[in-house]
């Protein structure tokens, strides 16, 4: 079963909408929102079971040109 987690994205200024280009082009993500407030955009991604989370969101999203910072939240039981 893949954990479900959300992830906030800070990015440089002026660079939200090529950041969520290159995230829609690598094709990872299940939901991408841009937002309001601290960070600009919002991510649902779905980990493959066998995959470390740390380790998946680094390689895979985190050397994206023009991400400043991420915060991860981990999910455990829908509701």
């Amino acid at each position: 079963m893949s954990t479900c987690v959300f992830i906030q994205i800070r990015c440089r200024p002026g660079s939200t909408y090529r950041v969520a280009e290159d995230i829609a082009l690598r094709e990872i993500h299940s939901e991408l929102y841009s937002t309001s407030g601290e960070y600009d955009l919002l991510m649902k991604l779905y980990v493959p079971a066998k995959e470390d989370v740390g380790k998946f969101i680094n390689e895979h999203l985190l050397d994206i040109e023009g991400i400043e910072r991420s915060m991860t939240t981990m999910t455990f039981k829908v509701f």
